[in-house]
């Protein structure tokens, strides 16, 4: 069932045309990721369809009694509320909730705590924005409603939150519409996506991975059709040109057909971000971290901490909110101090750190976007050569006269990519990436992660973004308790198998001593050394899976291929390539259910076989 429609939707901010006679169309329990640059109106959707703003054109109708609840970008609170009466007020003013308010405060309780909201009776006047958008997303969660609209809600929460946020938004009953920058979220979450481009909405009935395919084939098929109308209008010019002797109907109509094809405007390409790779030379001394430590009001966050970073490393640090990430990211950039230890920076080290949030006064509003660019550098090289401060600007999307604009106009995603071009026309050769994931748009991360692929220097980074870490770093540091930082070799995924494995050795560890006390309980010393150690084994059912499992993943990858070429020959036929693509999703779960148990039984082998040996 249809329960919201937006029709022909016509949008502008001043000269800025964000939506262009545009549709979009919101059925029952549908979960839909919105992606698109930043600055393309992400947000404004969202804003329409919770009644925060209204199209120039168009209409935004609800099914009769629909109820939303909405997570805005920036939420703001009452500052003399605390942390729950702010959250439980925001439930009341939903228009359904009043009658639902039984048993919220204890649901909001357990909430706040799962996501790490801190004192629940502290006053929001003294909440940092990230706690403030947490509190806001207990509040929109908690809030009985028909569609849940999100902006933005894995910003500022760490890898553990988020996995918390993706089991509740799978199990929502309601239907949620979302913009976020992580993929893995957005896979994992979404069965549908929609696409903003240059003023229109494109529906794609997929998660991420599916949304990449038809894209590229929905891109295909235009260029194919412009193709033939080139080739067409070829033709039909020649004949123009020959000139024709006889007005008859049939030569009209040509001409009328020819005059029509002049007029249709070629598919229009989709903007992306490029960068040159930008950096310094760097010496044989890089940064050196000798036995630093760092506490703040009696909590140590980083407790005897050494490493010495290598030419061209890739590290990512990771660990839960307010673990001193941040700090340490500052003691590299010297603008914090240790309380014991050493930091070395080598002389011709020259750090870029693009920090996790913009401070307050370092984007005038009344500046001009080309100045703050220039006020690094003129002229920045580049692999193709000497690049000036405005073509920079060109190749991140800043066209002629929005180079002009003045920094206030522009919104919060796109003051974030012009503050990593600032970062970037630095020509660091030590790259210090602070949360980079939280407001850029998935272009430019991808054109960022690609960026980082050739980067002549040292990238440190901190992110909660599984995927971003995946594609960008060779290392991990973990923060645990106490400050203690522990090393782990590979990207996210290794590190969180590798997690994984160590659980489950101490689970086998704890289970094998339960075992043995009770055994020393139960009997006699005479009979106690009769008793066999307990063995870890296969069950019959695990067996039979293991004998079978890797033949299952076989087929499942075969039909996997067959499917994927039916969608490729089914390009024009929506009807047969939306059964084939939900065929697809099916068939992908069913395939990351059967990975996932081979890597247990796999495990499981190996542990049994260590045991035998």
């Amino acid at each position: 069932m249809n329960i919201l429609s937006m029709d022909h939707i016509t949008k502008s901010y001043g000269d800025r045309l964000l939506f262009d006679d545009t549709s979009f169309y919101l059925q029952e329990g549908e979960k839909v990721g919105v992606i698109g640059i930043n600055g393309t109106g992400k947000s404004t959707l969202l804003k329409m369809m919770a009644g925060q703003e209204e199209p120039d054109l168009g209409t935004v109708t609800f099914a009769g009694h629909v109820v939303c609840s909405y997570l805005p970008q920036h939420p703001v609170f009452e500052e003399q509320d605390t942390v729950l009466e702010a959250v439980l007020r925001r439930c009341r003013e939903s228009a359904a909730a009043t009658a639902h308010m039984e048993g919220k405060e204890v649901q909001a309780k357990a909430m706040l705590t799962r996501l790490g909201a801190g004192d629940l009776d502290a006053p929001c006047k003294t909440l940092s924005g990230g706690q403030r958008k947490r509190l806001a997303l207990v509040a929109a969660l908690l809030a009985p409603s028909d569609i849940l609209i999100l902006d933005e809600p894995t910003n500022h929460l760490d890898n553990e939150m988020a996995a918390y946020l993706e089991e509740q938004l799978k199990s929502y009953a309601g239907a949620v519409v979302m913009v976020t920058h992580d993929r893995y979220f957005l896979d994992s979450v979404s069965n549908r996506i929609i696409e903003i481009d240059q003023g229109k909405i494109y529906s794609y009935q997929a998660g991420y991975a599916g949304f990449l395919e038809l894209k590229a084939e929905r891109e295909e098929a235009a260029l194919a059709g412009e193709r033939k109308r080139q080739s067409i209008l070829r033709k039909e010019l020649e004949w123009v040109k020959r000139g024709a002797r006889a007005r008859s109907t049939k030569q009209k109509a040509r001409l009328e057909r020819f005059e029509a094809l002049s007029g249709q405007s070629a598919p229009r390409q989709e903007a992306k971000v490029e960068i040159g790779s930008v950096s310094s030379r760097l010496g044989k001394t890089t940064i050196e971290l000798e036995h630093i430590s760092k506490g703040y009001g009696g909590k140590k966050l980083i407790d005897d901490f050494s490493y010495i970073f290598l030419k061209n490393d890739r590290v990512g640090f990771i660990g839960p909110n307010g673990c001193g990430k941040t700090t340490l990211m500052k003691l590299i950039h010297k603008t914090a101090a240790p309380d014991e230890g050493n930091i070395v920076i080598g002389q011709t080290v020259k750090i870029g750190y693009y920090a996790q949030e913009i401070g307050e006064g370092e984007m005038p509003s009344g500046q001009r976007v080309i100045d703050y660019i220039r006020d690094v550098a003129e002229y920045v090289q580049t692999p193709e050569g000497s690049v000036t401060a405005s073509q920079m600007l060109e190749r991140f999307l800043f066209e002629g006269k929005d180079q002009y604009g003045l920094l206030g106009k522009l919104s919060g995603g796109e003051k974030r990519r012009l503050n990593l071009l600032k970062v970037l026309m630095g020509a660091p050769n030590v790259l210090i990436l602070d949360e980079p994931t939280n407001d850029l748009d998935i272009a430019t991360l991808t054109v960022l992660e690609d960026y980082l692929d050739s980067f002549q220097g040292i990238v440190i980074t901190v992110s909660h973004d599984r995927y971003f870490l995946d594609r960008t770093v060779k290392r991990i540091f973990a923060f645990e308790e106490g400050g203690r930082l522990v090393q782990y070799e590979g990207a996210y995924t290794d590190y969180e198998t590798r997690r994984l494995w160590e659980n489950q050795e101490e689970e086998a560890g704890r289970r094998e001593g339960g075992n043995r006390k009770e055994a020393s309980a139960g009997g006699t010393k005479k009979n106690n050394w009769k008793q066999p150690s307990t063995k870890l084994k296969f069950t019959f059912k695990e067996q039979k899976d293991y004998e079978v499992i890797e033949d299952e993943i076989a087929a499942l990858e075969e039909k996997q291929e067959e499917l994927e070429g039916q969608i490729l020959a089914a390009a024009r036929d929506f009807v047969r390539l939306n059964e084939l693509t939900k065929e697809k999703e099916l068939l992908q779960n069913q395939l990351e259910e059967k990975m996932d148990r081979w890597m247990y039984l796999e495990e499981l082998k190996g542990r049994i076989d260590a045991q035998q040996e």
